[in-house]
């Protein structure tokens, strides 16, 4: 962890240097705010800053502002031999992580610089999603299916309701939750992220609610839970079907309490936290089957949010190729490439079971790969001859279909589209395809199309 001290006493600075140093840190200096802000300007920014509060020039609390504009994800920790009341209030209000006093003990210095450095870390990664999500978390598509979304989202961010995200893997349920977070009145504090498919069973309560020093073997630090470092802000609980049962049962106290208590611990830790869950299963088969807690779902499914599939919304498809190649570009500094119509319409008839995940690796990969300036069919066709193609409606001689096959093949795809297009209403469909309800009812229920006896 990289640790800057700014403080004008020469031997308190080495004290702390050679402490921290010891642990495995690097520690740079300044002697005052001057020396900080210089400090500041060459990277790597520091994860932690330990700012005394009376300096020559400007003081401590005139330099907190400036270092945190400086260094946005640093903790600022404020030291200080005679500080108030008032001055350590008004540095939390600037936003400071800590106030300690002088003299300075090794351990409250340890102790809280491993704080200050979780808290860091977590703001590291709330920036690296907002990055990688870009500056407004948008979800990409104008089909009713995502219409629906976006108009619960807009509805529900502002509250405190815990939400449900439900739907297929690759569907977006993480940018979801993300846009929850980011219109949302939490939205500068952490969004903390926990795959409880990903953490080893025996780690989960640890990884979620922390543990104390000497817990278990392994736990040479006490260290803060997710719960802990999302304080104030989201946390966003994926894939929360894979708790076990002792997990759920811990976490069902959590959401009643709105207490944490490490693995180890003696004592109870307040936390002020939303919870939004996501999940590929149905959790009330999981109920059902006695493998999830029914009192724990009806605690996180406040509000259920429902991500479609990208086959059911199809006419999404060119909007979320314009906006990958748009990111790609900037990102990569990628020459313009631009998908024919053809080629658009074989990735819009495409079934997707990755689902919007899917398809953004395909257009990464012709982007990157391809040679010319517009991307084909063909080129389309090639990418996914590996998977489950589309089937191709070119003339193809060795096509063992006849032609009433291929018909059928072809206004089955047209339908399903227009369908997907439409969040499966038929009337709407109907419009769209020009022709009249009763007709593309009488054309679903002869191709076998869902809807059709409706």
């Amino acid at each position: 962890m990289d640790i800057l001290i700014v403080d004008d006493e020469g031997n308190i600075r080495r004290s702390l240097r050679a402490l921290l140093e010891a642990e495995g840190h690097h520690v740079g200096e300044a002697g005052s705010a001057e020396d900080a802000f210089e400090a500041l300007a060459t990277p790597p920014t520091p994860d932690v800053v330990l700012l005394d509060l009376a300096l020559p020039g400007a003081s401590g609390l005139q330099a907190l502002p400036r270092i945190q504009e400086a260094a946005p994800a640093a903790a600022v920790v404020m030291m200080s031999g005679q500080a108030s009341l008032s001055d350590a209030v008004e540095a939390t209000r600037l936003g400071a992580f800590h106030f300690i006093e002088k003299p300075l003990s090794p351990e409250a210095i340890l102790l809280t610089v491993r704080g200050a450095g979780e808290v860091a870390r977590a703001r590291d990664l709330t920036r690296a999603l907002r990055a990688e999500l870009g500056p407004e978390v948008e979800l990409v598509g104008r089909s009713p299916a995502m219409e629906a979304v976006q108009d619960r989202i807009r509805k529900v961010a502002p509250t405190s309701a815990r939400v449900l995200i439900t739907g297929e893997s690759g569907t977006g349920k993480e940018l979801a939750a993300a846009a929850i977070h980011g219109l949302s009145d939490r939205r500068k504090k952490p969004f903390i992220r926990v795959n409880s498919a990903a953490i080893p069973r025996d780690l989960v309560e640890s990884e979620m609610f922390g543990h104390e020093k000497g817990a278990f073997t392994g736990a040479t630090e006490r260290r803060r839970g997710r719960f802990e470092l999302a304080d104030g802000g989201t946390l966003f609980l994926d894939e929360v079907a894979d708790l076990g049962q002792e997990a759920q049962a811990k976490l069902l106290r959590v959401l009643e309490a709105g207490v944490v208590e490490r693995v180890g611990g003696q004592r109870g830790i307040p936390v002020d936290v939303r919870v939004v869950a996501a999940t590929n299963r149905d959790l009330r088969e999981e109920v059902a089957e006695g493998r999830f807690r029914e009192d724990l779902f009806f605690r996180l499914e406040v509000v259920p949010l429902r991500m479609p599939p990208l086959r059911e919304r199809a006419g999404d498809v060119p909007l979320l190729v314009n906006h990958a190649i748009q990111r790609l570009q900037a990102r990569h500094g990628l020459p313009p490439v631009r998908f024919g119509p053809d080629a658009l319409e074989t990735l819009r008839t495409y079934r997707w079971p990755g689902n919007v995940r899917e398809l953004l690796n395909v257009v990464e990969r012709l982007t990157i790969l391809h040679a010319g300036e517009q991307v084909g069919a063909a080129d389309v066709q090639r990418v996914l001859s590996g998977g489950r193609a589309t089937p191709s409606f070119a003339f193809d001689p060795d096509d063992p279909r006849d032609l009433r096959e291929r018909l059928d093949a072809f206004e089955r795809t047209l339908i399903e589209g227009a369908l997907a297009h439409a969040g499966d209403n038929v009337a709407e469909a109907a419009r769209t395809l020009k022709t009249d309800r009763a007709n593309l009812y009488r054309r679903m229920r002869r191709l076998g199309l869902r809807d059709a006896d409706t």
